[in-house]
């Protein structure tokens, strides 16, 4: 068994096996999954996970994969778990001959570390099966491979899987992953159910698969800016004082509701029905306090109402519960008790383990799903009637919601609940928006987006001097000049800067987000890069983003949902940007099917890029980071959007080598109605 980085470098320990453990109920594990395997399809999930392994130990191991298989609904490889801490350690600690197949090293730990994975033994880091790996086998072999690759090697990862080592040269990614990728015919969430269990795909999320996950802060500060803007928007006033902000979940990504409410100054109410995450959450600092039930937590949600301080209120047990009675609330006093609501349950995928009935408790839930698959759908589909209904009757009263890109108007739709938009005849318009449609579109069509840094040495003096840097850069661009939207998105990123040491949002990784566009991305990397080259920062530095950006995915009913021009249910911005991103300099890219709204719904990527301090590391930033940007904000131009227009017009303006196809608008409104009819 591994107890150190050298043995888990070392390859699959086979001689001798680790002993075999029972699961460790200590851990938060995935939900049993149900395979509906045939007996021969079986008999293939565990011959191909016997292929890692010599003949000599499969005799063992077919035993333990099949229980697995049986008792689980995927083989995992429980008796491979590490018995050491896996963690971020500093990138000098890997036992490698390329430094920057030691950073992928570090980002691979930190999204399988205790306190950052939502499921570490499932090897789940967030969304309930947003896996980083299959199996403990391939991460094994993936570490090996790492540790013997040199800069003329890319290591090629087919959905978990690595096919291995091939020649390349030094400009090459050092690794290319595809995660979930299907004949489109075959894309349909009972495929992806039955290749998983049979271990030839994976669900890899956005940032899980493609190693770049940052714990929950990843998500705090584009929370933050969502919640913000909507008072704005929706409240017209960007002072949150005293205003309530329902919403549910509290296990992976959606943990960062609970800090976001604070930073943004409102009253956070979030639902969980897991007392494990309530309970995480609430010891890192990020939940103030926890009702356990009703009577409490609306006395609680009045109080805070009254004292006007932000506060985040965890309540556990099921939102619809919260939901009605908050409804019952307004009907039996006319007081309506919240403001903003939206939702942040893994609806991407409902019916294993992502949403939760509310007609059972937590864990009769976790019995039914695979006693009875098709009584639990049925709960889950009368549970989000519900909700909707509870949810339509406050926005009638007056409060506004949104939907949070997780696929909960989607899934309510399929439900029978009432979302359709009034006079909608294609049924893909719902009555609550996408808050990328509503309030984060024109954030994307300027070209800012999620843009993120992991410092290498692990050590939290490098990310304070990196804050420091990250004010400055932004400082002088306005100094400089900017337009009035972008100077605003620069002030709001400033002011996120400045307090987010002091709000200890670091959970693994040293690492930090703010949103940026491509002026702001291009001048952060550069001034990095120069302060590893001149050591005043200790180890080389990570770029990288989130998925869910200005050019990174598209998703028709999440970051593309504000597309109109028929285009928004295709897929080619996601894999240019890939491509694209490859060959202008990415040490590591990553193409996935499924990611937030779910399997068969969206293709997105993303991208690493190791900041070392050399001359080339500088190119590679200015290169690629501006293909990065440019790419999702021509495409949005093209479509119509007028702020994304201007955007790639200052582009073109100043760089001459970039030529951008630009629409011409109908002047004649009547036009086409007199060409084809009202």
């Amino acid at each position: 068994m591994a107890t150190c980085l050298s043995e888990i470098c070392a390859g699959l320990p086979i001689n001798p096996l680790p002993p075999l453990r029972a699961r460790d109920d200590k851990v938060p594990h995935a939900p049993v999954l149900v395979t509906n395997l045939t007996v021969e399809e079986e008999k293939l999930a565990v011959r191909n996970a016997l292929r890692y392994f010599p003949p000599a130990v499969h005799r063992i191991l077919a035993v333990d994969f099949a229980d697995e298989l049986h008792n689980y609904g995927h083989i995992y490889m429980y008796r491979f778990i590490p018995q050491m801490e896996i963690r971020a350690y500093p990138v000098d600690q890997y036992k490698a001959r390329c430094l920057h197949a030691a950073a992928i090293m570090h980002m691979i730990m930190n999204n399988l570390d205790h306190k950052v994975a939502q499921f570490p033994h499932e090897l789940v880091t967030y969304g309930g099966n947003g896996q980083v790996f299959s199996n403990w086998a391939q991460f094994y072999l993936v570490m090996q491979y790492l540790s013997e690759m040199t800069d003329q090697q890319t290591l090629v990862m087919y959905s978990g899987h690595p096919m291995g080592l091939f020649p390349s040269t030094k400009n090459a990614p050092r690794a290319v992953i595809t995660n979930g990728m299907v004949i489109p015919n075959y894309s349909a969430r009972h495929d992806y159910d039955k290749m998983f269990a049979l271990g030839v795909t994976m669900y890899g999320q956005m940032t899980a698969g493609s190693y770049c996950y940052i714990g929950p802060q990843g998500i705090v500060h584009g929370t933050t800016i969502t919640v913000m803007n909507a008072g704005r928007k929706y409240l017209g006033s960007g002072n949150l004082s005293g205003k309530v902000f329902l919403t549910s979940g509290l296990g992976g990504m959606s943990g960062a509701q609970a800090k976001a409410a604070i930073i943004a100054g409102c009253i956070g109410v979030i639902a969980e029905v897991s007392k494990e995450a309530v309970v995480k959450r609430h010891k890192q600092g990020w939940l103030m306090e926890i009702a356990d039930n009703l009577d409490d937590c609306i006395a609680r949600i009045q109080r805070a109402k009254l004292e006007k301080k932000p506060l985040s209120l965890g309540y556990h047990g099921n939102v619809v519960d919260l939901w009605e009675r908050v409804a019952a609330e307004y009907r039996k006093t006319g007081e309506l008790l919240v403001d903003l609501g939206s939702d942040q349950t893994s609806c991407h995928n409902p019916f294993n383990g992502g949403y939760y009935p509310v007609q059972i408790s937590f864990d009769e839930a976790q019995i039914l799903m695979k006693k009875s698959p098709t009584k639990f759908k049925q709960l889950v589909q009368e549970s989000l009637r519900r909700q909707v209904a509870a949810v339509n009757e406050l926005a009638d009263a007056g409060m506004f919601f949104w939907d949070y890109g997780n696929a909960f108007l989607l899934e309510a739709k399929r439900a029978g609940a009432d979302v359709a938009k009034a006079g909608d005849v294609s049924g893909l318009v719902f009555r609550y928006p996408s808050y990328v449609q509503d309030i984060m579109g024109d954030i994307f069509s300027l070209g800012f987006g999620p843009f993120r840094w992991v410092c290498t040495s692990a050590n939290p003096h490098d990310l304070a001097i990196t804050d420091q840097l990250a004010e400055q850069v932004l400082q002088k661009l306005i100094a400089d000049g900017v337009p009035k939207a972008t100077e605003q998105q620069y002030l709001d990123n400033i002011q996120w800067i400045k307090e987010a040491g002091g709000h200890e949002m670091v959970v693994g990784s040293q690492a930090r987000i703010l949103y940026s566009d491509q002026s702001g991305r291009m001048a952060l990397a550069v001034a990095f890069n120069t302060a590893v080259a001149n050591g005043i920062l200790k180890a080389p530095v990570v770029i990288s983003r989130d998925h869910h950006d200005v050019s990174g995915t598209d998703s028709p009913f999440r970051e593309t949902s504000n597309i109109f021009d028929g285009s928004a249910f295709c897929a080619d911005m996601a894999v240019q940007n890939v491509i694209g991103d490859s060959f202008r300099g990415a040490t590591w890219i990553a193409l996935h099917n499924g990611g937030g709204v779910g399997w068969g719904e969206v293709i997105n990527g993303g991208f690493g890029l190791v900041l070392d301090g050399s001359a080339d590391a500088e190119a590679r930033a200015r290169n690629m980071l501006a293909w990065d940007v440019s790419n999702g904000v021509a495409r949005r131009s093209w479509s119509g959007n007028k702020n994304a227009e201007d955007t790639i017009r200052r582009t073109m303006a100043q760089n001459d080598r970039l030529k951008v196809t630009l629409p011409y608008d109908i002047q004649d409104k009547s036009l086409l109605n007199e060409v084809l009819g009202e």
